[in-house]
C-alpha cells in the first residue's frame, strides 16, 4: 500500500510537472499591441526580435518574402525586417482602418470605418476595387467594423463590430447572409472545414459555428480559472486543434492578466503570453511555426 502510495504521488507530480511545462513553452508569434503602438516579432523565448511603431496597428502578418504587412489607424503598410516602406495605402482624412488581408494576387484588402468601404488596393497603392457597406447610422464611426476577410470562393467575411453580426457578401457586394452574435465581433476566420471561428470583444466570449450557424463550441467569460475572458479581439486556430485567443487588457485591465493564450477544446490552456514591460494590450497575433501561404489562405487564420 505504502508503495502504491508513493508511486501514485510520483505520477500526478510528473503530470504537474508535464502541465507547467506546457503551459510554459513558447511559440515564435508576430502581434498588433493596439494601445502600445507597435507590431512585434517574438521569439519562442518570449524575446523581442524586431518592432515597428504602429499607430493603434489592429491586423498583422507575415508574408512568404519574409515582410511584415500590418494595418494601423490611417492605413496599411508593408515593411521589410530592415523597416523599409515597400508598399503603403494611406486612407482617406476622417476614418479608420480596422483590418487588411494580402491576397493572392498582390492586392491587399483594406476595411475602413468612415467610408463604409471594403477596398482592394494594388502594388502601387491605388484602389482596384471597392465595395460599399451599409452601416447604421446610429453606429460610431470606430465602432463600424473590425476584422475583414476576403474567402478562397471570393466572398467577403465582415466582421460589423457596433451591430453585432457578421456579414458575408458575395465578390460584387451583394448580402449572402448576416449572422447575429452575442457580442460586439472583433474577428471571424473560415475555418478549414468551413465553420466559422468568431472572437466577440466584450462579449466576453469565443464562437465556432458550423455551416448551418450551430454552435458547436464555445469559450465562455469564466470557463478558464483565474483567467476571465476581457475584451476577445484576434484569434487563430492551430493544426493542433487548439485555438490561440488575445485577451485585449484595455478598458481597465492592463498588466493583469496574460496577454493572449492557446486552450484546448476541453478549454485548458497549455500557453499563455504576458509581457507587461514591453506589451500594453496585445489584439492580434500570427504564430509563426504554422506553415502555409498566408496570401493562399494556407493557415488557419
Amino acid at each position: 500500500m505504502k508503495l502504491f502510495f508513493v508511486v501514485r504521488v510520483a505520477v500526478v507530480l510528473v503530470g504537474l510537472f508535464v502541465a507547467a511545462f506546457s503551459a510554459q513553452a513558447g511559440r515564435p508569434f508576430l502581434c498588433c499591441d493596439y494601445n502600445g503602438d507597435k507590431v512585434a516579432i517574438v521569439s519562442a523565448d518570449g524575446k523581442i526580435e524586431w518592432e515597428m511603431t504602429a499607430r493603434h496597428p489592429q491586423d498583422c502578418w507575415r508574408l512568404p518574402n519574409g515582410n511584415i504587412l500590418f494595418a494601423h489607424a490611417g492605413g496599411a503598410r508593408e515593411v521589410t525586417r530592415a523597416k523599409e516602406v515597400v508598399w503603403e495605402y494611406q486612407a482617406p482624412a476622417k476614418t479608420e482602418v480596422q483590418g487588411c488581408q494580402p491576397l493572392p494576387d498582390g492586392r491587399v484588402l483594406v476595411v475602413e470605418c468612415g467610408t463604409s468601404r471594403l477596398v482592394e488596393v494594388d502594388r502601387a497603392g491605388k484602389i482596384a476595387k471597392e465595395i460599399k457597406l451599409q452601416t447604421l447610422p446610429t453606429v460610431s464611426l470606430h465602432n463600424q467594423f473590425r476584422g475583414a476577410r476576403k474567402t478562397t470562393a471570393g466572398h467577403y467575411l465582415v466582421c460589423f463590430k457596433g451591430e453585432g453580426k457578421v456579414v458575408e457578401l458575395d465578390g460584387d457586394g451583394k448580402v449572402l447572409r448576416a449572422i447575429k452574435v452575442p457580442g460586439d465581433v472583433h474577428e471571424t476566420v473560415l475555418l478549414a472545414g468551413g465553420n466559422l471561428l468568431i472572437t466577440l470583444g466584450d462579449g466576453h466570449k469565443v464562437i465556432e459555428l458550423d455551416a448551418l450557424e450551430k454552435v458547436v463550441w464555445e469559450l465562455n467569460e469564466n470557463d478558464l480559472p483565474g483567467n476571465p475572458l476581457r475584451l476577445l479581439a484576434g484569434c487563430q486556430r492551430l493544426p493542433n486543434g487548439n485555438t490561440l485567443v488575445c485577451n485585449y487588457l484595455g478598458h481597465g485591465h492592463v498588466g493583469k492578466q496574460p496577454q493572449f493564450f492557446e486552450v484546448t477544446r476541453e478549454k485548458r490552456v497549455v500557453w499563455q503570453f504576458a509581457d507587461h514591460a514591453h506589451f500594453k494590450t496585445i489584439n492580434q497575433i500570427q504564430v509563426l511555426d504554422v506553415p502555409g501561404d498566408v496570401t493562399k489562405g494556407e493557415i488557419w487564420r
